[in-house]
């Protein structure tokens, strides 16, 4: 009697214990890498803690340096170690990734918080092979960041149009880019006009595909700005892409010195610090100027300049078009949250992945400085009231708009994806940056990428390739 007494006493405070826990994850350790440092690993630790808190499951966060983190991955998933749980990665990875990678819980396919996902991500950078392979947890672009003190001073746009003969205003071609860099560059007002990465190894490339995005992304020739889509010859030498290196180049004459020696981690406190009038980067930079900068309560932020004329790879002649076409380059996409095969905790590893990026989570994630979580939500772009933890209302409403409109934008470019991105990308750097050094003329080193280019294309079987590209580039 006396067992049984104590039997059913233990009954109700094994139910509380197990309702404190939902779902119950008691006993299980998640194994969760990412890149080493604030950005991205600080969302996950702070996602962990309020998982923990709900499932009684524990999280360990690995992080590894950028650069390791490809080889790490694709090893450990390949050889069947088990090693991680979740891994935190770019989508140009996801062709090699995909498939050691298990398919995401159709119950988180369905339902309010998988509509809230802005189409361009949930559709065109979570899935693979007709199966969603992955979560976005961080919505990236590249956007144009500039000064609005700068800018609506009087007597600088009095001046500028004095000069340039129209009014001084956020560039919506690469020309008027060039003119306000110029002219800031020149002036008191200002040490430099503009600031972009680069440095071979310091995302470099991403800054170069956003200036060629504009003369090589014709909407009359869909997903053909890096290959062609029916053969799968590189198109990286045509004259849209050397306008496009000639441009970028040009950008430096309008940098702070030392330019060839910043990547993008310095191009964000160059803005944030006032030294320059704009920069090209990601939206971070306008966190880091609205937060710890100096230039706080002037962040502003557009759409990339666009350009009237538009290389046309099947006619192989410039189309011409009556206003400027705004191409927004999706540049590295956004980090993105995948659950390997091999993990041997997969059901609460999706859990967590849902924690990471559930609209409330988020939500206080793309408002903390440094995170480096950016929006990709619709309710991140809706919601004007969160932003006031680091904006002004101006600088929310110009910093949202735009991302908006980037991503909304009807010839919005898609970043490269393709099995061995990282052979690619390897290859066009080497070039690039004898190019911009001036070792070598643009056109030779474009030409040498692509040479090189359909070399691995063959090597990997153009085929596979083509039909890798081709989904990509969401034509199939």
């Amino acid at each position: 009697m006396k067992n049984l007494m104590l039997a059913t006493a233990l009954v109700p405070i094994a139910g509380l214990a197990s309702a404190a826990c939902a779902p119950d994850y008691s006993g299980v350790t998640l194994t969760v890498s990412t890149q080493n440092g604030p950005f991205i690993a600080s969302a996950l630790k702070t996602a962990a803690d309020s998982w923990q808190e709900k499932t009684c499951g524990t999280v360990e966060i690995v992080e590894f340096p950028f650069s390791e983190l490809y080889p790490k991955f694709l090893t450990a998933m390949s050889q069947q170690t088990g090693d991680f749980d979740v891994i935190g990665f770019i989508p140009a990875w996801a062709p090699d990734f995909a498939p050691f990678l298990s398919t995401m819980p159709a119950e988180m396919q369905q339902g309010p918080a998988w509509e809230d996902i802005h189409p361009v991500y949930r559709e065109r950078l979570m899935s693979w092979g007709g199966e969603v392979k992955s979560a976005t947890m961080d919505g990236d672009m590249h956007m144009l960041n500039y000064r609005a003190d700068l800018f609506e001073d009087e007597a600088n746009k009095a001046a500028f149009k004095e000069q340039y003969g129209y009014d001084l205003a956020a560039p919506v071609t690469w020309d008027q880019y060039y003119d306000i860099a110029e002219f800031f560059t020149a002036s008191d007002a200002v040490d430099f006009g503009t600031a972009e990465a680069y440095r071979r190894g310091g995302q470099q490339f991403w800054y170069f595909f956003s200036h060629a995005a504009s003369y090589t992304n014709n909407p009359n020739t869909p997903g053909a700005m890096f290959f062609d889509p029916e053969t799968m010859d590189a198109q990286i030498n045509n004259p849209g892409w050397l306008k496009a290196l000639e441009d970028y180049k040009r950008g430096l004459e309008f940098n702070p010195p030392g330019a060839l020696n910043n990547g993008s981690g310095d191009v964000r406190p160059l803005y944030s610090g006032g030294t320059v009038a704009m920069n090209i980067d990601w939206a971070d930079s306008g966190v880091l100027g609205a937060t710890e900068g100096a230039i706080a309560g002037n962040v502003r932020t557009a759409v990339l300049p666009g350009a009237t004329e538009i290389w046309n790879s099947e006619t192989e002649s410039w189309d011409s078009f009556d206003s400027p076409v705004a191409s927004p380059f999706l540049a590295f996409g956004g980090w993105q949250l995948a659950v390997p095969g091999d993990s041997r905790n997969s059901e609460a590893a999706w859990s967590y992945v849902a924690e990471v990026t559930s609209p409330e989570v988020s939500g206080q994630a793309i408002v903390t400085a440094n995170t480096g979580v950016n929006p990709y939500r619709l309710s991140h772009y809706e919601n004007l009231d969160n932003w006031s933890a680091i904006f002004t209302p101006a600088e929310a409403k110009s910093y949202l708009t735009a991302q908006r409109a980037s991503l909304d934008a009807d010839n919005v470019a898609l970043d490269l994806r393709l099995p061995g991105f990282f052979s690619y990308t390897e290859v066009l750097e080497i070039e690039l940056s004898k190019a911009i050094a001036g070792q070598v003329e643009p056109q030779e080193a474009l030409d040498a990428i692509a040479a090189e280019w359909n070399k691995l294309t063959d090597e990997f079987g153009r085929d596979n390739q083509l039909a890798a590209y081709r989904a990509a580039m969401g034509l199939d």
